[in-house]
């Protein structure tokens, strides 16, 4: 009896659902599916039959696909988390995939100097992607289907303050490189580096112990979302056959580290074939290190503007300017430390349009968002800026 009703649940379940199994397979794993054919062509394109061209294209292709698994598990993971937990998971899945990308490209700086230069230049695209495509994008979609979005001003207004402070940080190494050079520009970066990691752990406790509440939604922008919770609990048994739904937060973790190793494996095919290619083609550090970062936050972009859709403003708010504040302040040490142990000086020297388009962005993003609402044209705003940065980025050399 009981096999029988099972059985025709499923069969009125998959009537009613009217999709293949093929393709409901493929819609929730095919990102996976992707990530595995991909990464083995990238393998095959780099050892077996070289040919640098299609090894590039299939390892981007695998380590955003991966990325996407990444995100997703991330989602999982940040939705059992309270605030700020769990914009914390989501922030630091997509930087890990950031340091890994940046590290590889920094192996290569033995080879090729000018690698160093597109770290650089992935670091600072990583903040500007970050608060302008991410945030923009996700904005402008989110006020396409709401007139205003609500979200903690408190938020905005801390985190902007943090990335202006780091920042101006920033901008002691890139001064030194005008008055004096060698090792003072190295020793400068290393005590910058280091006031940085020392920020953030402050940072840490002031976001997780005794301001918690500046980054949580407030009452307000709460209650637009109650009618949600009643349909997204209709729509919730259609993912319950989601792997990693079934899964546990421990083994989830492992689950995301696991493909963030493949990530890494991936990265490296992806940097040995990628600079020359780069080096060949004449493309400019700038526009390289842009394109490093937008295939690293490709995923979480994802995420952000599904948050906006559903009216989750203040989950955007806190993956993107999150995001940059650790992409600032972890990344920089972690990846200098790293560079470090493979014998290789890693500086903090940016040029002017870097450091400049860093503080305009930020303040950019302190304008359109210190009263706590967003509107479609302030996510315009922040799109139009970012087209600008990727044209001279392009040009610049």
């Amino acid at each position: 009896m009981d096999t029988s009703d099972s059985s025709s649940r499923r069969e009125v379940h998959d009537a009613t659902s009217g999709v293949h199994p093929v393709l409901h397979f493929f819609s929730e794993y095919g990102d996976i599916v992707a990530g595995f054919l991909f990464g083995f062509l990238a393998i095959v394109f780099h050892h077996f039959y070289p040919m640098p061209y299609l090894a590039v294209i299939s390892a981007a292709i695998a380590i955003g696909s991966f990325s996407v698994t990444v995100a997703e598990i991330a989602e999982i993971l940040a939705e059992r988390l309270e605030e700020p937990y769990a914009s914390f998971v989501l922030t630091f899945s997509a930087v890990a995939v950031e340091i890994i990308l940046l590290f590889m490209i920094v192996r290569e700086g033995v080879h090729a100097p000018e690698a160093l230069e597109t770290v650089k230049g992935g670091i600072i695209s990583a903040v500007i992607v970050d608060m302008n495509v991410l945030l923009g994008m996700a904005i402008f979609i989110g006020g396409l289907s709401y007139k205003e979005q609500e979200h903690n001003e408190d938020t905005s207004s801390t985190y902007t303050t943090i990335l202006l402070v780091a920042s101006s940080a920033l901008l002691v190494p890139s001064i030194i490189t005008y008055t004096n050079a060698g090792n003072t520009l190295f020793q400068a970066s290393v005590l910058i580096a280091l006031l940085l990691m020392a920020f953030y752990i402050a940072i840490f406790i002031f976001q997780t112990k005794t301001h918690a509440h500046f980054f949580k939604a407030t009452a307000k922008s709460r209650l637009f979302r109650l009618k949600k919770k009643r349909a997204e609990a209709e729509a919730e048994e259609e993912d319950e056959d989601y792997l990693f739904d079934r899964f546990g937060n421990v083994v989830n973790f492992i689950a995301m580290f696991i493909f963030i190793l493949l990530i890494g494996i991936l990265a490296e095919l992806f940097a040995a074939d990628g600079m020359p290619i780069a080096h060949e083609l004449g493309i400019s550090t700038g526009l390289a290190g842009l394109i490093i970062a937008i295939i690293a936050v490709a995923p979480e972009l994802l995420t952000a503007v599904k948050a906006a859709r559903d009216d989750e403003i203040q989950r955007v708010v806190n993956i993107a300017m999150g995001a940059s504040t650790v992409s600032i302040m972890l990344t920089v040490p972690i990846l200098m430390a790293l560079a470090y142990a493979n014998g290789i000086k890693l500086t903090l020297d940016f040029n002017a349009f870097q450091v400049g388009a860093l503080i305009l962005t930020i303040i950019l993003a302190w304008k359109t968002t210190d009263d706590g609402e967003t509107n479609y044209f302030e996510g315009i705003s922040h799109l139009m800026f970012f087209f600008g940065y990727a044209i001279i980025a392009t040009l610049y050399h």
